[in-house]
């Protein structure tokens, strides 16, 4: 449910997005924000989850945070969110607050090589947006942290495909967990922890 004031920051960061390819600012400059579809999905993924506990893998500026975010309080939840940026750690927790999530974010700073292998989960939801070469690994730090029944996200899986058609192709092939390509926006991996009655099956 997104109340006037969250709506109002989403606005202000897509249009500060916008702005930024228009001037062909660098990659590593912009805030880089999902797609506002990619962010309803989100949303509508973590919202009917009650206690849903999501873990985010790239927050930037905060705007997939926000969805996340306003998706948990509905029914109770937390988000974790990751970001080694320090222009734009100095702007997410300030946005999440403007939003007035702040109650269900979580921000914590450094490299995710780092401050992932610490946390200790278990996660409902991960969402992945990071940069692309870091992916697999990622995947394989945050494996056993889920549980059946948990899902993850990765996000640009079709725009940027001969970087990630591998990391497709490997959570696809695994007998543990079902895997799908959602040809949504930049592309969206959804890949599921399968339960052990499946597995069987």
């Amino acid at each position: 449910m997104l109340d006037e004031r969250i709506e109002t920051v989403l606005a202000r960061l897509a249009g500060e997005d916008r702005d930024e390819r228009e001037a062909g600012l660098g990659m590593i400059q912009r805030s880089r924000a999902i797609p506002a579809t990619t962010g309803r999905f989100l949303f509508a993924l973590c919202a009917g989850q009650p206690s849903c506990e999501v873990l985010e893998i790239g927050g930037s500026r905060g705007y997939s945070t926000i969805w996340l975010a306003a998706a948990v309080r509905i029914l109770g939840g937390h988000v974790i969110t990751l970001e080694r940026d320090p222009a734009k750690l100095a702007t997410l927790g300030a946005t999440i607050e403007e939003a007035g999530l702040d109650e269900w974010v979580e921000v914590v700073p450094g490299d995710a090589y780092q401050t992932l292998p610490a946390l200790s989960g278990p996660f409902d939801v991960v969402f992945l947006d990071a940069e692309k070469e870091y992916y697999e690994d990622f995947f394989g730090l945050v494996r056993g942290k889920l549980e059946p029944g948990a899902v993850v996200v990765a996000d640009n899986v079709l725009s940027h495909a001969d970087e990630l058609a591998d990391y497709s192709a490997r959570r696809q092939a695994d007998p543990t967990l079902l895997s799908v390509t959602v040809p949504l926006d930049s592309g969206l991996e959804l890949t599921s922890v399968l339960t052990q009655e499946l597995l069987s099956n």
